[in-house]
């Protein structure tokens, strides 16, 4: 069996998230959507949250899992049988930390690949932090979310739900 892991904040899950995962899903037997931990990062939507949402998004493609994990990826990987990750890349700036990360997490599970898919052209500026910051200031974040998405950050960031 031919699968492979999405790994990613997913806060909120945008467009180009969403393409990835679909474009994964016609190239992979399975896909693993996982939700990590980022410690860098002060969430908008807890672990749970985001993992219904991307239920949500996700429910038409049969192949998909959604999942999350707080260990190291390469053992989450390991954990699951998946010798390969799959990670998003809209510019350069995305490659040279990718890059780092697939070359550490080569390093400690010398079994794990990670394959690259660049973005959609028109999701190539697209970030969940972009999403977040145009909608805390009112903004229409439509064009960039699934509707169901955009349901729910204007609750978060509006009603405060």
């Amino acid at each position: 069996m031919n699968l492979v892991i999405y790994p990613g904040s997913f806060d909120p899950v945008t467009n180009g998230h969403l393409d990835v995962v679909r474009r994964a899903a016609g190239i992979f037997d399975r896909v693993v959507v996982a939700v990590m931990q980022n410690q860098r990062k002060t969430p908008l939507f807890s672990v749970e949250e985001r993992m219904e949402l991307l239920r949500r998004v996700t429910r038409d493609l049969s192949n998909v899992e959604v999942d999350t994990s707080m260990e190291l990826l390469g053992a989450y990987a390991a954990s699951r049988g998946a010798r390969v990750l799959v990670k998003g890349l809209r510019a350069m700036s995305d490659f040279e930390l990718e890059f780092q990360m697939a070359l550490v997490n080569r390093k400690l599970y010398n079994n794990l690949d990670t394959v690259f898919l660049t973005t959609s052209e028109s999701n190539q500026y697209l970030s969940s932090s972009l999403v977040k910051e145009i909608g805390a200031l009112g903004g229409d974040i439509s064009p960039f979310v699934p509707p169901a998405i955009w349901e729910a950050v204007r609750k978060k960031l509006i009603e405060g739900e």
